[in-house]
């Protein structure tokens, strides 16, 4: 499946290939690389092969068409549709299958994609590394002993190495950004609220946001424009239509955008190899057009605290409705309801996943709430004060996707708090609800290993349009994007 989506569909629907013959293709990379890269919980092929079937019927009675028409798409296990196991990673939740679909995931079908199967992730989205699960990790196609990061390290695998073109993840903290840059390919957090939450299984309320994984910053633009737009079935959406390029494809120049840098983005500890190239990428921007300007971000350096304040909160919360009575897993305990409650989460939920609801629920008791929860609340809206104030200087701000490349699986596991501090330059932009993009910038050398390296563009709320034009500009002057990883190759003699 080369070239991008805009491609593909349309050569399906020009009837140069079959919706049918394009989800084989997909199905067959799976199976041949699925196996020693773990990406997909589970491939529903039945259900991939009765649509693309019922796609070919449509396009030849001269129905159809749509701008996705017969692409295949995976889509992350804790987004609901209805016939698959969304089993969000965890024990509590095996075996549940979703009796509605998810709005993102339904734009998608409307628009004539056709999904293939379910990715692996961490569970209910904890996690930067893809191994806080009860299941295998997912593997880096570039290297399969290192992570290729979290939450939704399955969806940004599947893309990597070509087992599709597009894939949903979730982003709470950094979860499609993150795996994105250990990836090498293009992972897109939109303005909280322009894409629907509905069918989301929560993680934090406030913060979750379904987005788009595919190779180009282009097919992150087609993507976009398929799943934004307002939804009544989610309280939380924006009632805005579609999101529209800013400027047509064919327009790649950024003369007289601003763009800006900040110190406290590229901090002390930043791997050096990630450092040459953000810089490089900086280089690239500016002989695209664009200004390059230093901007303070003060409190950025106490997002990550707060964010683990406030997402562990909300996922106290929100993981209450997990009882093994209603729905998941049931344990007998002894003592009634009491004893089944907490033997049925006891043995459903995994260690990380209780230490945050013990984190949260701690930070939510009465006497700390106020020190803690209120506190974090504050810092929140401290720290979106002062991208407000840099957005009234620059149009966008650049920096790294993470602070270091890949890293090996099981080297941060057992230190929750080396493993936290993988998303250090991800969770700002989540709390202050703002979109932002991560796409490939080039190869740093990690232990003689040459690993992807993300560049991370922001832009102010609903500025959705924006970043994807930055990202797509940059794009057309680099070709890190159109690297393959090991993995994604060909195997010898084929």
């Amino acid at each position: 499946m080369t070239g991008g989506l805009r491609e593909l569909a349309e050569s399906i629907r020009a009837g140069e290939r079959s919706a049918q013959e394009v989800a084989r293709e997909s199905l067959a990379a799976i199976e041949e690389r699925d196996g020693r890269l773990s990406a997909f919980q589970r491939t529903e092929r039945e259900l991939a092969l009765s649509r693309a079937a019922e796609l070919d019927r449509e396009l030849a009675r001269g129905r159809g068409g749509g701008p996705l028409t017969g692409v295949p798409f995976a889509l992350k296990a804790n987004l609901c549709a209805q016939g698959f196991e969304s089993d969000c990673g965890s024990r509590i939740l095996a075996g549940w299958r979703a009796p509605y679909t998810a709005t993102a995931v339904q734009r998608l079908i409307d628009a004539g994609a056709v999904p293939v199967g379910v990715t692996r992730m961490d569970e209910f989205g904890m996690g930067s590394s893809g191994e806080n699960s009860p299941y295998p990790p997912s593997c880096n196609p570039w290297d399969p002993g290192r992570s290729p990061g979290g939450s939704s390290s399955g969806s940004a695998v599947a893309v990597a190495a070509g087992m599709v073109p597009l894939a949903l993840g979730t982003d709470t903290g950094g979860s499609v950004r993150q795996p994105a840059a250990f990836c090498g390919i293009s992972g897109f957090k939109p303005t909280y609220g322009r894409v629907s939450r509905y069918g989301l299984v929560a993680f934090g309320s406030s913060l979750d946001q379904v987005g788009p994984l595919a190779r180009s910053a282009a097919d992150l633009e087609i993507a976009m424009g398929v799943l934004s737009g307002h939804d009544p079935r989610d309280s939380t959406s924006i009632p805005l239509g579609p999101m529209e390029p800013e400027v047509p494809a064919e327009r790649a120049s950024l003369d007289g955008m601003r763009i800006g840098v900040a110190r406290k983005l590229l901090p002390e500890g930043l791997d050096p190899g990630v450092r040459a190239r953000v810089e490089e990428a900086v280089k690239v921007l500016a002989a695209a057009g664009a200004e390059i300007l230093p901007v303070e971000l003060p409190h950025s350096r106490h997002a990550l605290p707060t964010y683990h304040v406030v997402a562990n909160a909300e996922a106290s919360s929100n993981l209450a409705r997990f009882d093994g009575l209603r729905y998941g897993a049931r344990v007998p305990g002894e003592g009634g309801y009491r004893g089944a409650l907490a033997a049925s989460r006891g043995a459903g939920f995994g260690d990380e996943v209780k230490r945050r609801i013990l984190l949260g629920t701690f930070a939510l008791s009465r006497g700390y709430r106020e020190a803690w929860y209120r506190k974090a609340l504050q810092v929140r809206r401290l720290l979106a004060h002062d991208f407000e104030r840099a957005f009234e200087r620059v149009d966008l701000i650049a920096a790294p996707t993470a602070p270091t490349p890949a890293f090996e699986l099981g080297e941060k596991k057992d230190d929750p708090l080396a493993m936290y501090a993988a998303d250090v330059l991800t969770v700002p932009q989540s709390l202050a609800g703002l979109p932002a993009v991560s796409v490939p910038c080039g190869l740093a050398r990690a232990d003689g290993v040459e690993l992807p390296v993300g560049l991370q563009i922001a832009g102010p709320a609903l500025g959705d349009a924006r970043v994807l034009r930055a990202a797509r500009a940059f794009q057309a002057r680099t070709d890190h994007h159109r690297r393959e990883p090991p993995a994604a190759r060909e195997p010898e003699g084929a």
